[in-house]
């Protein structure tokens, strides 16, 4: 029998891992530091994957979440250099939304933001993140219910704290969560 190759899909591998590293760490140089060390050590382990224990995207998250551990202990390098960004789309808007909902997602504790990770970083659904967790399906969607239902109040807080020039265009914050996925 032909041993699968877990990196067969490579770009589709990237992309989910990626997001789901960005969710932990942020968007950006360190989470490409973090996925470029993942893949780097997939690479060089793919032997070591055993089709029989999963998915090769849960393999990668496992992989992930070690390189996140190792992330957060070592110091940054170049913490503090910024890079001179031109567009003419709403930058404000979307990274005052995106710094909303990241510090609403470091008020939960660690579990509850793999969960989120998991769920909308990398894609996964309340199967997959259960297989990578060793949680019952149902468990998963239990748990990612109640933390959605902790960040809704934070999220809705925000919203209303910050002066109306700033708040994004669209539609009012129950539409908004629902058409981002946190509804």
């Amino acid at each position: 029998m032909a041993r699968r190759d877990p990196l067969a899909n490579a770009p589709d591998l990237i992309r989910r891992i990626y997001s789901y590293v960005a969710y932990r760490v942020g968007d950006g140089p360190d989470a490409e530091d973090v996925t470029s060390e993942v893949f780097e050590r997939a690479l060089r382990y793919r032997r070591s994957y055993d089709p029989s224990r999963g998915e090769p995207l849960a393999w990668l998250i496992g992989i992930a979440r070690r390189c996140i551990d190792d992330a957060v202990l070592r110091p940054r390098a170049g913490a503090g250099e910024q890079t001179d960004v031109t567009s003419t789309e709403d930058l404000e808007g979307e990274a005052l939304e995106r710094l909303t909902v990241a510090a609403a997602v470091d008020t939960l504790d660690e579990r509850s933001r793999d969960l989120i990770a998991l769920r909308y970083g990398a894609d996964l659904s309340a199967r997959q993140i259960g297989e990578i967790l060793g949680l019952k399906t149902n468990a998963v969607e239990v748990a990612l219910h109640r933390t959605l239902a902790r960040l809704r109040p934070e999220l809705e807080s925000s919203r209303e704290t910050r002066p109306p020039a700033q708040l994004p265009p669209g539609p009012p914050a129950e539409q908004s969560e629902r058409a981002s996925g946190w509804a």
